[in-house]
């Protein structure tokens, strides 16, 4: 029996026998589509915590003092400076955004005789470029508002509502810092909520570094953040502006000077082994799938043992009645893997196509779906095929 004659048997069997084969290709359609869609919504949730991760600043390096060493004789603390970050923007290339930040405590009346503990933070205008915050009204104060020391501010948007209402009615409006009178100029917020994790809080109101001046002695900051060019640079510049800050202090000052790349790269592993989990538990449902073929297959060579009995007897050998049952193995898993690649792509491509989201959709996933189905249905035929194979066919004839 040549190939094309193999399979269009196969074919005519499968017709003749819809609904049992339908069934039977049902547990390799949810198998298959499960294997796609666990493929999608491990790579949806990965670019989902990528993006967030991301949109903190992608090329962020913050470096802030941790502590000195302790000493019989005691030791003053030893914090960063102003002087560390023009040391860093001119030995490290490549850095296009820098800010200092101070840390202030203050408490503002708020109505009716109650007032409020804020916090301060002294920073450069850049300080919005490089935390990637996002301006909610009105603007951020700029380098002339540092240059000429107006006492100027912006506040977060929670704090504006709070406040005032809304943020659009916090524009204009002066809040006295120590006796000083300083009008907000704009709300702002964090592109993504970091639950309190960072140096902003609910109630946060930046200045102008020059400004915050006035409320300190000495030129230390709580933290400098940087921003590079390119997130390929964020590694060598970490440890090049590392280098120059510790050689401009006590060998036992300990400065952390991080970025997010960890950050990153934690969220990929963990993104990969979920993906990986669903994946083994789907690749399950195949197994699974092509256990209920091997059944179906052995059912079919009993319910055929005579038919098969009549083709040894005409000549077919071993052979060819092994690759008869194995090809209509094949194809139940085949038109259940080519059905259920088409519902695992079609649920992502409808989401991208009627939402705004765009959901990634990867080709690979069926691929493999394609090459698993594939071989569920060889390995798991080949044991109804070699049974029909073996069979005697003068016992074959005589079976009732």
């Amino acid at each position: 029996m040549v190939l094309g004659e193999i399979l269009s048997f196969a074919y005519d069997t499968f017709c003749s026998n819809k609904v049992r084969f339908a069934l039977t290709a049902l547990g390799m359609v949810i198998g298959t589509a499960s294997l796609i869609l666990v493929v999608t919504i491990g790579m949806t949730g990965k670019q989902y915590v990528l993006n967030q991760i991301q949109a903190i600043g992608a090329n962020l390096i913050y470096a802030e003092y941790q502590s000195g060493a302790q000493r019989i004789t005691g030791s003053s603390p030893d914090p960063l400076t102003l002087d560390d970050l023009n040391a860093a923007l001119a030995e490290v290339p490549g850095i296009v955004a820098a800010s200092p930040v101070i840390s202030l405590g203050e408490r503002i009346p708020v109505g009716n005789g109650k007032e409020r503990e804020i916090l301060i933070l002294g920073v450069y205008p850049e300080y919005r470029v490089v935390r990637n915050l996002v301006v909610v009204s009105g603007r951020f104060f700029d380098k002339r508002d540092q240059q000429e020391h107006n006492k100027v501010g912006v506040i977060t948007e929670k704090m504006g509502i709070l406040l005032y209402g809304s943020p659009d009615a916090a524009i204009g409006k002066v809040i006295k810092l120590s006796g000083l009178p300083f009008t907000v100029v704009g709300t702002f917020k964090e592109r993504v909520d970091t639950f309190g994790q960072s140096e902003v809080i609910d109630n946060t109101m930046a200045i102008p570094y020059s400004v915050s001046r006035y409320f300190i002695d000495v030129p230390t900051v709580k933290q400098i953040y940087f921003s590079v060019a390119d997130p390929a640079m964020v590694a060598p510049a970490t440890e090049q502006i590392r280098r120059v800050i510790q050689a401009r202090h006590r060998p036992e000052s300990i400065y952390n000077v991080e970025n997010l790349t960890q950050l990153v790269a934690v969220a990929e592993k963990t993104a990969n082994a979920l993906t990986l989990v669903l994946f083994l538990i789907a690749a399950v449902t195949l197994l699974v799938s092509g256990i209920g073929i091997m059944n179906i297959m052995l059912a079919t060579v009993s319910s055929r043992i005579r038919e098969i009995g009549i083709r040894k007897a005409m000549g077919a050998t071993n052979r060819e009645i092994r690759f008869q049952f194995l090809s209509e193995a094949v194809l139940i898993s085949l038109i259940g893997g080519f059905a259920g690649i088409v519902i695992g792509l079609a649920l992502p491509f409808s989401v991208r196509f009627f939402t705004e989201y765009r959901v990634p959709v990867s080709g690979l996933s069926a691929v493999v779906a394609l090459l698993v189905s594939s071989f569920v249905g060889i390995l798991f035929g080949t044991v109804p095929a070699s049974r029909a194979a073996k069979l005697d066919p003068v016992e074959s004839l005589r079976y009732e």
